[in-house]
């Protein structure tokens, strides 16, 4: 037995707009004709022009899927629908009563009175449905009484409207009492009645200002996505020293399990504290470059490594394989690929990139044309301590898989690197720069011939294994203290994410314009440097609590091999900017490949045979710029 179709909201709505159709049509002439009606229009006359108008709107409403929307949601978008329709609807009768009647006794102006009647039986219903919805009207007792909390908006835009109307009804948590622009134009506007009264510099007089008309904010709520790391934290700072908490609406393109009609915000994330507006990216030159190749990445079960598989594994490549020393790592991100990508050919392959039997071993076996290099030891006070291995993995190791993927013709091999490598104080640094050097001296040693050789430097890497958030969310989980090696160190922060996807895009750019690229060493602009002393004490007000107070804040000294401040161009290096936002380029510092070849020749001997003296004279031969100590005790 065939179940009935069962009536839904939309059902109703088109019976609405049907009967709203009649009543236009017969209130049109009344309009025109008054008591004339009767005598120029016999009843069956106008009952069967009636219906065929009926019959019109109805068959041009559903046309036109004006039953697709929802009423509490009615909107400009649902008003032009309606505009169509109407203006269809009189059109098609129109031409029909030209062709049966000639258009006697129907007035011309008739028609046009029953556009606007129509379009206001139509549209005003909805509108005032949303309003009531809305409790813009006072109809609805719910929400009444309840107390709002006052806030004050940081971003006069899309964000903002959104927020505004959200709060417009009764049961909304807040209550908009002014906005803060980051434009001085926008200042003495408004939206939604809520007025712009200053500019972000403003906070303090515009919230002294609502304090004398008794509606001091409890609270800054950030709108604008675009707002810099900088501008939150001093608005962190600023919020903290008026008593009022930070937050921040989700951003539009965060996703949700669900959607409530209540108006969420939320903390703000160290992320906000330290990031800046995302870089406009060339996603399809970056698809372009994966998309059904054969791609390798070493490291790949690190904080960067497993990111770059990430992302790679969504461009497409014809076949991926994950190269890894740490088998647990590998194990992990394998399993979340299986899960991900379960039809993508992968392998998962521990080797240590020090080995060259075992890497020209995988290199024959699974023919990559693209390899990331993400591998190494990275950890400054753990490579200061063990500096032939630093070496033997970040040199010795990048050397090994570069002369590696030139034997076995792979098309491209990004090296990353880090910003530790200029101007070094510390093994890990030094270590790096030699790799940067010896790709560099490939690169150009070989033209735009064989393996092009692309390097990517950057800074701290937010939440990356090892890194200062991390550790300080464990120590403020712990009670504190929290530990600050030096009151006036900086560092260069960005986010996991941001960071690969540069690189990917610095690494399609390079590869697609290998004589203007060659050499270089790609930089990821990564903003202003962010002291970790005020980082320290914002992480501190984020978690509620105050400085000082709540938690300690411990001034322990520099560590081996450590920098107060870094840079991530070395004086030999102008910046040079690119085509792409958020990547500048730095001019080429590189030797003689023999020469380059020869020396790592002698390092890797003296790695090999446990010389520490011999390869730390050499580190300082070919790096004259590094500065520091090696061979300090781990306990240190």
């Amino acid at each position: 037995m065939i179940d009935p179709p069962r009536l839904n909201r939309g059902h109703f709505a088109f019976l609405h707009d049907v009967v709203m159709a009649a009543l236009s049509f017969l209130l049109s002439l009344w309009l025109r004709l008054g008591d004339n009606l009767p005598s120029m229009w016999d009843g069956e006359r106008l009952a069967l022009a009636t219906g065929l108008f009926t019959l019109v709107a109805a068959a041009v409403f559903l046309s036109q899927r004006m039953y697709r929307g929802i009423w509490r949601y009615a909107s400009t978008r649902d008003l032009m629908t309606i505009v169509r329709a109407v203006t269809a609807t009189i059109l098609v009768f129109l031409a029909l009563q030209f062709f049966f009647t000639r258009l006697a006794d129907l007035p011309r102006s008739a028609l046009v009175i029953n556009w606007f009647a129509l379009l206001a039986l139509l549209g005003g219903p909805r509108f005032v449905y949303r309003m009531v919805k809305d409790r813009r009207l006072g109809l609805s007792p719910e929400g009444e009484g309840a107390r709002r909390i006052p806030v004050l908006l940081v971003g006069v835009g899309d964000a903002a409207d959104l927020f505004l109307r959200a709060t417009l009804r009764g049961d909304a948590q807040y209550q908009a009492v002014g906005m803060l622009s980051t434009v001085a134009g926008r200042v003495g506007r408004g939206i939604h009645g809520v007025g712009v009264l200053g500019t972000v510099d403003q906070l303090e007089s515009v919230v002294a200002g609502l304090k004398a008309r008794g509606q001091a904010p409890e609270r800054l709520i950030l709108t604008d996505e675009s707002l810099s790391g900088a501008v939150v934290r001093n608005l962190l700072d600023k919020a903290d020293g008026l008593g009022m908490s930070l937050a921040r609406l989700p951003k539009l393109t965060d996703l949700k399990n669900g959607i409530a009609d209540r108006v969420e915000v939320k903390p703000i994330a160290v992320e906000d504290l330290l990031g800046r507006p995302q870089a406009v990216l060339d996603r399809s030159a970056m698809r372009s470059l994966i998309e059904g190749r054969r791609v390798l990445v070493t490291g790949a079960g690190g904080s960067i490594g497993g990111e770059l598989v990430r992302q790679i594994a969504d461009a497409g490549p014809a076949a991926l394989t994950l190269v890894e020393n740490c088998e647990f790592a590998l194990y992990t991100i394998d399993l979340e690929m299986a899960e991900r990508h379960p039809g993508l050919p992968r392998a998962a392959i521990v080797a240590d990139v020090r080995d060259r039997p075992r890497i020209a071993q995988v290199m024959a076996e699974r023919k990559p044309e693209l390899v990331f290099h993400a591998a190494a030891l990275k950890h400054v006070p753990m490579v200061e301590a063990n500096p032939l291995e630093g070496a033997l993995t970040n040199a010795v190791g990048t050397r090994i898989l570069a002369d590696t993927c030139r034997a076995h013709g792979v098309r491209l091999m990004v090296l990353i690197s880090t910003d530790k490598a200029v101007n070094p104080t510390n093994v890990m640094g030094a270590t790096k720069r030699l790799a940067e050097a010896y790709c560099q001296a490939v690169d150009l040693a070989d033209g735009c011939h064989g393996t092009r050789f692309v390097t990517v430097r950057f800074g701290n890497v937010l939440g990356s294994t090892g890194s200062v958030v991390p550790l300080f969310q464990r120590q403020l989980a712990a009670g504190g203290p929290i530990t600050v090696t030096d009151a006036e160190m900086t560092r260069y922060f960005m986010t996991i994410r941001e960071a690969v996807e540069l690189v990917l895009q610095a690494s399609a750019f390079g590869f697609s314009n290998p004589t203007r690229y060659q050499g270089r060493i790609f930089v990821l602009d990564m903003g202003e440097p962010v002291k970790i002393l005020h980082l320290a004490r914002q992480m501190i007000r984020l978690a509620g609590l105050q400085p000082d107070r709540d938690v300690k804040i411990e001034i322990t000294g520099l560590r081996p091999g450590e920098k107060l401040f870094e840079e991530i161009f070395h004086g030999a290096e102008a910046p040079v900017p690119t085509e792409m936002d958020g990547v500048l380029l730095a001019l080429v510092r590189a030797g003689d490949a023999a020469a380059v070849a020869a020396a790592f020749d002698e390092l890797e001997a003296s790695c090999r045979r446990l010389d520490l003296d011999g390869a730390m004279a050499i580190i300082r031969r070919l790096v004259p710029e590094y500065s520091g100590a090696a061979g300090i005790p781990a306990e240190a």
